[in-house]
């Protein structure tokens, strides 16, 4: 890999860049400050160009190889976006911004990115074009999807994809991957239950809205025991129950339920949704109650290309060696809108090892510095790799 020599020192400021990043969270697409900050160092790196604006508050850095503009375009993505949640670390660069903290390790993901960069554009030992792709609203606002839509892959002419994400518990200096699907899609299923409310002493004149709801919960735990094929991932989970009575001895007249559904299959995604509607329908009908079923898509599967797969895992192997790069790490059932990237375009997404931290989106968590100089190696193998000279 062609890093600069002064990498290991440098590794310390992409440190400290993280860190300034984790002071300062910003939520979905109102990421003005950290894409200030992405841009002001990209075109500092010798960017051959830097577009701003993408996808609302994206951020795009164009990188020429030895041999100029020529040849294929690969991307690189990193998501700059934070969580509503308020940190409980108790570190020196904690959150200074109240309910608001970076979860999920982005700000260690942008700055591994905009470590690459440099190193890329000091070195530009490939043949061809790096985008470095900086992305906003990872955390449930699609920023992925506007980015497309918003011509990224057009207007910069990426022919491949790549992404990676920390994953706390794997050890430090690892990398897992897999071809196929490696992050579930993630759908929303809000019901609204109408029934005939009275009395609690005298249910006989009601028609209950709770019990419906009650059954229907149930009975969606069967559509994974008994809809789904066995070796399918399917996870229903029924998350939310409210009704429009506080009372101890009321039966309400509207109750209102929901929840997530996760897939790792177009099809099983199909056929989850069609069962849903079915115990909703069906238990509304015998309860004698209305029901409606208002079912929001989320992001899509994550599905990894097998070519992309094999360059990134040459990559990993270049940083780690080959015993440290799981090929066949198990699926993940969170979601990920790098999955609306690669509809777009073949691409692969890779998990690197955060060690031994808190889970994502919990108050306690930080990412880990240490994996910094691996991310690093990795971004810079994989453009070598994918654009050999």
């Amino acid at each position: 890999m062609a890093l600069t020599e002064n990498f290991a020192s440098r590794a310390s400021e992409i440190a400290e860049w993280r860190q300034d990043l984790h002071a300062h969270p910003e939520l979905l697409f109102d990421v003005h400050r950290t894409a200030g900050f992405v841009a002001e160092r990209l075109r500092a790196f010798g960017c051959d160009e830097v577009v701003t604006s993408i996808g609302r508050t994206g951020v795009v850095g164009v990188i020429h190889g030895r041999n100029g503009s020529g040849g294929r375009t690969i991307g690189l993505r990193a998501d700059m976006d934070a969580l509503p949640i308020t940190e409980t670390t108790g570190v020196s660069w904690a959150s200074r911004i109240s309910g608001k903290m970076h979860a999920c390790g982005h700000d260690g993901h942008t700055a591994m990115l905009l470590g690459a960069a440099r190193e890329l554009c000091d070195g530009r030992s490939f043949a061809g074009t790096v985008a470095v792709i900086f992305q906003p609203a990872e955390e449930g606002g699609a920023g992925g999807r506007v980015m497309v839509e918003d011509g990224l892959m057009e207007r910069f002419g990426i022919g491949q994809v790549f992404g990676m994400h920390n994953l706390p518990g794997l050890p430090v200096g690892r990398f897992g991957i897999r071809t196929g699907a490696i992050m579930a899609s993630a759908d929303y299923p809000d019901i609204a239950i109408v029934g005939k409310g009275g009395h609690a002493a005298m249910p006989h004149t009601t028609a209950d809205p709770m019990v419906a709801a009650a059954q229907m919960i149930l009975s969606m735990q069967t559509i994974v025991s008994r809809n789904t094929d066995p070796l399918e991932a399917n996870v229903v989970s029924m998350t939310k129950l409210s009704a429009d009575s506080s009372a101890f001895n009321v039966i309400p007249e509207r109750v209102q339920l929901g929840g997530t559904v996760r897939t790792l299959s177009p099809a099983v995604r199909d056929d989850t949704e069609a069962a849903i509607r079915r115990v909703v329908d069906g238990v509304a009908t015998a309860h004698g109650v209305q029901a409606t079923c208002r079912y929001r898509r989320g992001y899509p599967v994550t599905v990894n290309e097998a070519g992309a797969v094999e360059i990134a895992i040459a990559a990993a192997r270049k940083v780690a060696g080959n015993d440290r790069v799981v090929t066949d790490h198990p699926p993940m059932m969170g979601a990920e809108d790098f999955a609306y990237m690669l509809e777009a375009r073949p691409g692969a997404y890779i998990f690197i090892g955060n060690g031994d931290s808190a889970g994502l989106h919990s108050p306690s968590y930080d990412f880990n510095d240490d994996a910094i100089p691996h991310g690093v190696r990795y971004w810079v193998a994989l453009a070598e790799t994918a654009l050999a000279i």
